[in-house]
């Protein structure tokens, strides 16, 4: 079995709906706020020529991910980023790659994976993120006074956790986060990114045929021997690849993201330092705040829709702006201030509808274990480089940071 063909996650996004404001990183792009200004709803012209529109807005948000008019499907929907989809309109789909379907191919596998997602897994893969995050905090102390936040504990944490539930040995961990780097990178070319893709793939390949083999508790193996769903191997391959990289690259981010944000704002480091309490409240609002991905999700209208007064026409492209949607000051009041007392609110940062995340719970849990047990196991928790050079994710799908170096007493 191949490496099937796939939708390309390249953006041809313009260089203003990517680049940041350096002195305030956290915050979308200056473009995203100006469009937000003229409309909810906004036309803007990408790299390649062609045009789609912008979502800024919440209310238009929500109803865009929740509207069974707009598409998922990459593989058959032909859209202005990319313009030749790998299939024809009527022709089958036999991929599991469940984040480009709709209903009902989407809603066969997902009830699966749901289905997959226990109680009794995830309550014990919590006790193994607050062992995991220990390890590699006294790690850390153990090397001295100073580390790179980013290799040392927010990429191996979700990784392992992740690695843990499909059932992936820590040893190949590395070559993995390697491989995803490149075929997330904005900036690297079809074939590198095709090259990085189709080793993901062979790795996934070899892990489905270990679990026919050899099962084991872990989720994939419960796909895999799953009788009433009879997945071939191509729907599990495609499973696993999806929720590998899911699984690992958004928390990851988010971890050293979120750190960075605390840092830059001591009040709240403060805060969530002195009262650990506060952990849940403070990973919905980082979510809320920082909203890592960027650059979509992306939709094709399948009909004509109404949407925050324009007229969305079949076969246009949709791309939803969650970093700009997230800070909507319709529905927060001071939505560009970082405040970890706001408590639990609707945002956008898991998606909604029928295509949101799957594993959020997971994420709140390593989010929540993560920067707690860094404020309290790393006092004096500091950056080791001004501000101003730590380097941005800005050539990523995710938002992040490339590198955070910081030190502790």
């Amino acid at each position: 079995m191949t490496a099937p063909r796939t939708p390309t996650i390249s953006r041809p996004l313009p260089p203003e709906l990517l680049e940041r404001d350096l002195r305030c990183p956290f915050d979308p792009p200056a473009e995203l706020r100006r469009l937000h200004a003229e409309a909810p709803v906004a036309r803007t012209r990408l790299a390649n020529g062609n045009e789609v529109w912008v979502v800024t807005g919440y209310d238009e948000a929500r109803a865009v991910l929740a509207d069974t008019r707009f598409s998922s499907d990459s593989f058959r929907r032909a859209d202005a980023t990319r313009p030749e989809p790998p299939l024809g309109p009527d022709e089958p789909r036999g991929d599991g790659m469940f984040i480009f379907m709709d209903p009902p191919e989407h809603t066969r596998l997902r009830r699966l994976l749901i289905g997959q997602f226990t109680v009794r897994r995830m309550r014990a893969l919590e006790e193994r993120v607050r062992e995991i995050a220990t390890d590699l905090i006294t790690a850390m102390r153990d090397g001295g006074d100073r580390a790179d936040l980013v290799p040392s504990f927010s990429l191996p944490l979700p990784s392992l956790v992740i690695c843990e539930l499909l059932g992936v040995d820590y040893a190949d961990r590395a070559e993995f986060q390697d491989r995803t780097a490149v075929a997330l990178n904005l900036n690297a070319s079809d074939t590198e990114r095709a090259e990085a893709s189709a080793a993901i793939y062979r790795f996934m390949q070899g892990l489905v045929a270990q679990k026919r083999e050899h099962p084991a508790d872990d989720l994939l193996s419960g796909l895999v021997h799953d009788t009433e769903a009879a997945l071939t191997d191509r729907e599990l391959v495609d499973i696993a690849v999806t929720l590998l990289g899911a699984g690992h690259e958004t928390t990851a981010n988010m971890l050293a993201l979120g750190t960075y944000a605390l840092l830059e704002h001591p009040d709240q480091l403060a805060a969530l330092r002195d009262d650990p309490e506060l952990g849940d409240s403070a990973v919905e609002e980082l979510l809320r705040y920082l909203s890592i991905i960027h650059t979509g999700p992306k939709r094709v209208a399948t009909e004509d829709v109404e949407l925050g007064g324009v007229t969305v026409a079949a076969g246009d492209t949709v791309l939803v702006s969650v970093p700009e949607t997230n800070r909507d000051a319709g529905h927060w009041p001071e939505p560009e201030r970082l405040d970890l007392s706001r408590g639990r609110t609707p945002h956008l940062a898991f998606g909604h509808g029928v295509h949101q995340c799957l594993g959020q719970q997971l994420a709140r849990v390593e989010l929540k274990i993560g920067l707690t047990e860094l404020l309290a196991r790393l006092p004096g928790l500091r950056l080791d480089v001004p501000a101003a050079e730590v380097p941005l994710r800005t050539d990523m799908i995710v938002f992040g940071v490339h590198a955070l170096p910081v030190a502790w007493d």
